[in-house]
């Protein structure tokens, strides 16, 4: 048993920031890869950053320099910092982990997204 659950989304002004966060709860051995994905209305779902279980980052090249993902190992959580948003920004954010269970078997997890608003 394994949530995600992701906060941190809202209505912001174009230029503005947030920061979202997505803890990972339950029965949990590990945590590989985390990131956040987006997905606008009329859109598909995309990638916008990953990060290791070591700190290694992927970013969507839209984005790169505004926004920055992180994580806490000891808190099973996975930040974006998002600086300088866009109405384009606009978007449902999930978060996403590759986690081993205490079984240890390994699932992909999803959250059930925050929506991010950037419009003035």
């Amino acid at each position: 048993q394994v949530q995600l659950v992701e906060s941190g989304g809202g209505l912001v002004q174009p230029g503005g920031s947030l920061t979202l966060s997505c803890a990972a709860s339950g029965t949990i051995f590990s945590i590989d890869v985390m990131g956040w994905y987006r997905q606008a209305p009329g859109k598909q779902r995309e990638l916008v950053a990953t990060i290791s279980s070591r700190g290694s980052t992927n970013y969507r090249e839209s984005v790169k320099g505004r926004f920055t993902i992180s994580r806490d190992n000891a808190k099973n959580t996975v930040y974006l910092q998002m600086n300088s948003l866009k109405p384009e920004d606009t978007a449902v954010y999930f978060c996403n982990a590759d986690i081993q269970t205490i079984s240890r078997r390994a699932w992909n997890y999803w959250g059930q997204g925050t929506q991010v608003t950037v419009s003035s």
